[in-house]
C-alpha cells in the first residue's frame, strides 16, 4: 500500500532542500574551486566571487542539512540581491533578463527558512528543533 499524501511532505520538503542545494552548491564548486569545469572564475574578492563562497559554504550546510533554517535565509537574500543587482538591470521580464533561476531560488530557499528542512538532515538527527 502507498502511503498518504501528508505521510511524503516531510520527505518531499527534505528532497527539495537536498536538490535546491545540491545545485546552488555546484555554482559555489565552478566559481570558487573550478569544478567541475574551470571557466576561469571571478576575480578572488569581487561581488561574483563572494557570492561563490556564500553558494560554496552555505549551499553545503544546507545540502546536509546544518543550521537550515539560517543559511536558507541568507541564501535567500543573497539570490535577491543577485537578481536586483545582476538581472533586473538587463530587462524587466526574467525570460530576457537571465534570471529566473534566482527567482525561484530566492523563494525556494524563504520557504526552507520558515519550513525547515525535512526530517533526513543532520539538524533533524541533532534533534535542534531546526528541521
Amino acid at each position: 500500500m502507498l502511503p498518504s499524501t501528508k505521510q511524503l511532505v516531510p520527505y518531499l520538503l527534505s528532497l527539495l532542500r537536498l536538490v535546491s542545494a545540491l545545485v546552488l552548491f555546484s555554482y559555489g564548486t565552478q566559481k570558487i574551486i573550478g569544478f567541475p569545469v574551470d571557466a576561469g572564475g571571478p576575480p578572488v574578492g569581487s561581488l561574483p566571487w563572494i557570492a561563490g563562497l556564500f553558494e560554496l559554504v552555505l549551499g553545503f550546510s544546507l545540502l546536509v542539512g546544518f543550521k537550515i533554517r539560517l543559511s536558507a535565509f541568507i541564501l535567500s537574500g543573497l539570490m535577491a540581491f543577485a537578481y536586483f543587482l545582476r538581472h533586473a538591470p538587463q530587462g524587466f521580464y526574467p525570460a530576457q533578463n537571465g534570471g529566473t533561476a534566482a527567482i525561484i531560488f530566492c523563494f525556494v530557499f524563504l520557504y526552507l527558512a520558515v519550513a525547515g528542512g525535512g526530517p533526513l538532515s543532520l539538524d533533524a538527527v541533532r534533534g535542534k528543533g531546526d528541521a
